[in-house]
């Protein structure tokens, strides 16, 4: 019997499968987590680019804002020196009519700042308008520094920024009116002999305005102006035969548009009466003395038939009538003169009616004539002007609304909360009204953000050694 052999067999391969599998989710593992090490070192980056580019952000913003600031002080200076207030200037560097300081110490965080500014000329005269000039430096630890440079010029506001203004609306009602300018004060100096309106002295300034953002409240309809229109945000209406144009426009176009803005703003602020003067009960036929100034105050200015006031030297009448009164009415052939070299400033909250005669005035300038309308609510005041004569005079009623019928010529500004226009009349705007009021507030006239080498390099000699 041949001896028994033990069965063997084959040898089981998973062992060595598993190890594989092993092996090649180790490899799997290690690629995944060799994409994610590189997906994340990739998101680190961006979200490392992300918080410099934000930072880099804030730091122009900051430096932005700082400019702006700078300019604000300098503004807010000239403001206070406006109103007579002590030491407006006195934390300024003041040199050869300029002025420089340093605002320094803005704990922005990661960063500081700082902010220097110039003034090219701090006690401005006439119609100057100054030039500030704000450079700002952020600085954050490890970073290239920001700067940012703004340059600012300034003028002083004027009640009589247009020709005929208003809060609301314009409306030429009449058939074929017109509205142009001159200045009667080129030099801007009274002292000087005045300049009439001629043919010759005819500029292409005459300026409608409306602040109105609602449509349909710069009626311009059949009129001519030669000048600008401005509006507070739609355009204005124009008819088949009226014009907006100026010398530089060419001949076939009727509405240049050049010579119309959409985004015109304005203050229109209240004007208070003066509680002096010396009373009257009722007014004579001549009032004020040649040479001098006199300050009188009255209910009401009356006058029709043929009866005459004639101003005499520089002359304030208040007409204390107050609202829903008409505190002028002058109708018939009657009228108020204005003697050569005298002027009249009427102060009247009431409602006024110039008719008759009207109003004569000699001088070559309207602002010889003012007349201020001092109610302080939106279409609480009337005032009509009518008559076929010529009228120089500057009307501000910012609340009143005012109509002028006739066919004449009138010299000077109006400013209401409406105006309406009826007739042929034709307006000549003097722009020396402009300048009128020289204890007005400055504003920005222009505002320009310095970005390229040769400007920078322009302006920063005024910075230097400080």
């Amino acid at each position: 019997m041949s001896p028994h052999l033990p069965s063997s067999a084959p040898p089981s391969r998973r062992p060595r499968a598993a190890a594989r599998d092993r092996g090649a989710v180790l490899i799997v593992t290690l690629l995944i987590m060799a994409v994610l090490a590189l997906a994340l070192t990739s998101y680190v980056n961006l979200n490392l680019n992300s918080a410099r580019m934000a930072q880099r952000g804030f730091q122009q913003a900051a430096a932005f804002n700082l400019a702006e600031a700078g300019a604000e002080e300098a503004l807010w200076s000239f403001n206070q020196a406006n109103t007579g207030a002590g030491g407006a200037w006195s934390d300024w560097t003041l040199a050869s009519g300029a002025a420089k300081r340093q605002f320094t110490g803005f704990d922005l965080g990661s960063a500081s700042g700082r902010v220097q500014v110039y003034v090219d000329n701090y006690a401005p005269s006439g119609s100057a308008r100054p030039s500030v000039v704000a450079l700002s430096t952020v600085e954050a630890t490890g970073g290239a520094a920001v700067t940012k440079m703004v340059e600012v010029t300034l003028r002083r506001r004027s009640r009589f920024s247009a020709g005929l203004m208003a809060k609301d609306s314009v409306t030429f009602a009449g058939n074929r009116a017109s509205v142009d300018s001159w200045n009667s004060d080129p030099d801007n100096d009274p002292a000087t002999a005045p300049v009439a309106y001629s043919a010759t002295t005819r500029n292409d300034r005459g300026s409608v305005a409306s602040v109105s953002v609602e449509t349909r409240k710069v009626l311009v309809n059949q009129a001519d102006v030669y000048g600008y229109v401005y509006t507070g945000g739609p355009d204005p209406v124009v008819g088949d035969n009226g014009s907006i144009r100026g010398r530089d426009t060419p001949a076939d176009v009727p509405v240049d548009p050049a010579r119309v803005a959409t985004d015109f703003s304005a203050t229109f602020p209240d004007v208070t009466a003066p509680t002096d003067g010396t009373w009257l009960a009722a007014l004579p036929a001549t009032l004020g003395t040649a040479g001098q100034a006199t300050k009188w105050r009255c209910p009401n200015l009356s006058l029709s038939g043929r009866q005459t006031l004639t101003i005499y030297g520089d002359v304030t009448l208040v007409l204390t009538g107050g609202t829903g009164t008409r505190t002028i009415d002058v109708t018939g052939q009657a009228g108020i003169i204005l003697a050569t070299n005298s002027t009249l400033t009427v102060y009247s909250e009431g409602d006024m009616l110039i008719a008759g005669n009207g109003l004569t005035n000699p001088n070559t300038r309207p602002a010889t004539c003012l007349i201020y309308g001092t109610n302080t609510r939106a279409g609480g005041q009337r005032i009509q002007i009518a008559g076929n004569g010529a009228l120089k005079a500057a009307l501000y009623a910012p609340n009143a609304d005012i109509t002028i019928n006739g066919n004449g010529d009138i010299y000077g500004g109006a400013v209401g909360n409406t105006i309406t226009l009826t007739g042929q009349a034709e307006f000549h705007y003097d722009e020396s009204l402009e300048n009128l009021d020289a204890g007005m507030p400055f504003g920005v006239d222009q505002w320009r953000e310095i970005t390229g080498g040769d400007a920078r390099a322009a302006q920063m000699g005024k910075f230097a050694g400080w």
